[in-house]
């Protein structure tokens, strides 16, 4: 699959499921804005991956923020298996703290087979962090921070996200049309 296509993909799950379902409040502003940076990675080993990452983590921290706020890093062709994918992220939390970034950036992951823990395979609540490929979100501190100070009662999003799915089901995030 071409990276265009793959950009196009995630991208249309931001707009529909992310800012469209109001899945995160904050989506918004950086997608009208064009500070969401795309980056599909060609990486089909972890250890690949991982030197991606660093080059990524180390990109969004130099790059403006009126710029480049956040980053998407896609990964098709690697860590498709959750469980493989889960197990990465300690990973990448360590990456993080090599790189001395910790309290400056910090990752959200997202993955077609997302499943939060002790939840059922097809629950819904779990679409909150399905994304169409294995996605690795780089997200300053910095913005999370001016974010929860503007939306002081943050721990409401995870209960409307709950709630949003539930009334939604299946068929709703079926009709999103998104790629899956």
């Amino acid at each position: 699959m071409h990276q265009e296509q793959i950009i196009q993909d995630t991208r249309d799950w931001v707009v529909k499921a992310i800012i469209g379902l109001n899945l995160c409040p904050f989506a918004k502003a950086v997608h009208v804005n064009e500070r969401i940076r795309y980056v599909v990675s060609d990486a089909t080993e972890p250890e690949a991956l991982l030197k991606d990452l660093a080059h990524e983590l180390l990109a969004l921290n130099r790059a403006d923020p009126e710029v480049v706020d956040t980053t998407l890093l896609i990964h098709p062709n690697v860590l498709t298996d959750f469980l493989d994918f889960n197990d990465f992220l300690d990973a990448a939390d360590a990456l993080v703290e090599e790189l001395k970034l910790d309290g400056i950036l910090q990752i959200a992951d997202f993955h077609p087979d997302y499943q939060f823990e002790g939840s059922a395979a097809d629950d819904i609540t779990n679409y909150s962090n399905r994304a169409p490929y294995p996605t690795l979100h780089l997200l300053r501190e910095e913005s999370i921070s001016r974010a929860v100070e503007a939306m002081p009662d943050t721990a409401a999003i995870y209960e409307n996200n709950l709630d949003t799915l539930a009334r939604l089901g299946h068929a709703g995030w079926q009709a999103l049309g998104l790629k899956r």
